[in-house]
């Protein structure tokens, strides 16, 4: 018969291990600012300094605070059971996060809280853990607990994380080199906090108040990844999809055209977000986003859907459902959502592609003559110069017929090299930067002067064709007052 044989882990190992689960700086201070909003924080403080001679990061909260029995569970590897049932406020499940997400990052993790005055602290050391291969934690005194870095940010209510010994922040880096890699993780963490927890700093989630997050004293902003300050948003029907008792809602826009952002909107989002890469459901466990830009397969990225998106909100008691992994940075919707989603897709491309073609065909439409057509023929889409454009019957009637044979081959040879790739490449990620160039106001006249003569040559001409031939040609759109007043003098 088999004995039992008690066989724990090591503890030197397996803590090591643990530091290798794919935590990011900013994905680890997401998971600290969880437990800060579980625990009612309404005012978050991350510092960062590396000025110190031990460099430390350090998450402050306000929120209830703990016991020194609830600070060593805290500290416990597994201190929760992920399938029992918890708070809907809760942004935890497995017990892990905080030891896992710091120890990414440092080497020497201190928990710090305060009820109502009277402080308390442990600390894990993975040196000491390393040298006596144990789970030995230590208990801090009051001299101690005093000497932390920004102890003084609870001095109240709160709970304060330090992170010390940092040996993955610097990226074994020294000197200017090191401070501009600390730099840009930390915008990093402004940009990804600003996303995550949008909602609470927007104070858009019902039952919780709004939230301010710091990052050395500067305000993380909410930023809304559906633009729904902008009036030409499209929000379309909310859908709810039960499991069991549960509901799941599912909320899709439709993103405006970037002309319809205002050139401070277009900057902000476009420093902040890739239109194409980030489109699709956004998943929220009770308001927090957990993942975002993906289709689950159920669709390709591309034009047809860049400017749609999903709000997919679900709550925590349908975790093991959405199979949610440690770092809170994986959901993967059950079978009956994603049949759902399935039909809110097909819905919303044809909405995405109307506002995303839309500026193209008011393009085509506004001119009676425009100077590209386009044609879906032979199982294709092509485009080829018109022509039937004035300019080019202008041009017809009175060059040589050897030479209009050579002007129609060279604008079927423009026609048929449109390089169209490389359009669509600059175009999607950088549309506000496809501009023609710039001309100065004599440049505008003389060309303005040439479209003239080639029209009508010395005849008196049709000054209302004329404005409308100009609008066709796209080479006067940032022109068009100097148009129209060479327009009025020319013709009168």
């Amino acid at each position: 018969m088999a004995r039992p044989h008690h066989l724990p882990p090591s503890a030197a190992c397996l803590s090591a291990s643990l530091r290798d689960l794919g935590y990011s700086l900013e994905t680890a201070i997401a998971d600290l600012v969880d437990n800060s909003i579980s625990a009612d924080a309404t005012f978050i403080q991350i510092f960062c300094d590396i000025s110190r001679a031990d460099p430390v990061v350090v998450i402050s909260d306000n929120g209830k605070g703990m016991n020194e029995v609830e600070v060593i569970l805290a500290m416990r590897h597994g201190s929760t059971d992920p399938k029992q049932k918890r708070s809907p406020k809760d942004l935890g499940r497995f017990g892990l996060g905080l030891k896992t997400a710091s120890f990414s990052q440092c080497k020497r993790l201190t928990v710090a809280s305060s009820q109502h005055g009277e402080r308390v602290a442990a600390e894990w050391d993975l040196a000491k853990i390393e040298d006596e291969d144990d789970w030995n934690m230590s208990i801090l005194d009051p001299s101690e607990i005093s000497s932390l870095p920004f102890i003084e940010t609870i001095d109240g209510t709160g709970t304060l994380v330090v992170w010390r010994d940092l040996d993955r922040l610097f990226e074994d880096e020294t000197g200017n080199k090191r401070d501009e890699i600390v730099n840009e993780k930390i915008a990093a963490v402004d940009r990804h906090l600003s996303l995550v927890f949008h909602r609470f700093l927007s104070g858009d989630v019902k039952g919780r108040k709004k939230i301010a997050i710091l990052i050395n004293g500067h305000p993380v902003a909410a930023f809304d990844p559906f633009c729904r300050n902008n009036s030409a948003t499209q929000m379309l029907p909310e859908e709810t999809v039960w499991i069991g008792d549960d509901a799941v809602q599912m909320q899709p826009y439709i993103l405006p055209h970037h002309n319809r952002l205002s050139a401070s909107e277009y900057d902000y989002y476009q420093d902040r977000s890739d239109f194409i890469s980030n489109q699709g459901a956004y998943i929220y466990r009770n308001a927090r986003l957990m993942a975002w830009g993906d289709w689950f397969r159920l669709v390709p990225k591309g034009e047809a859907t860049k400017l749609a998106r999903v709000q997919i909100d679900f709550p925590n008691s349908l975790d093991e459902d959405w199979t949610i992994d440690i770092k809170k940075s994986r959901a993967r919707p059950p079978h009956i959502v994603r049949e759902r989603l399935r039909q809110i897709i097909a819905k919303i491309t044809a909405r995405s592609v109307i506002v995303h073609r839309g500026r193209g065909q008011k393009l085509f439409q506004e001119t009676r003559a425009p100077i590209w057509e386009r044609y879906a023929d032979h199982g294709g889409i092509r485009f080829a110069v018109n022509m039937q454009h004035p300019l080019v019957q202008s041009l017809d009637a009175r060059l040589p017929q050897e030479d209009i044979r050579s002007l129609h081959v060279l604008l079927e040879s423009i026609g048929a090299s449109l390089p169209v790739e490389m359009i669509y490449s600059d175009y999607s990620t950088n549309p506000r930067e496809m501009v023609q160039a710039a001309l100065g106001e004599k440049e505008v006249i003389e060309r303005l002067k040439s479209l003239r003569s080639a029209l009508f040559g010395d005849g008196p001409g049709d000054p209302k064709a004329f404005l409308q031939i100009v609008r066709s040609t796209r080479l006067f759109d940032n022109q068009m007052e100097t148009a129209e007043k060479f327009t009025r003098e020319a013709f009168a």
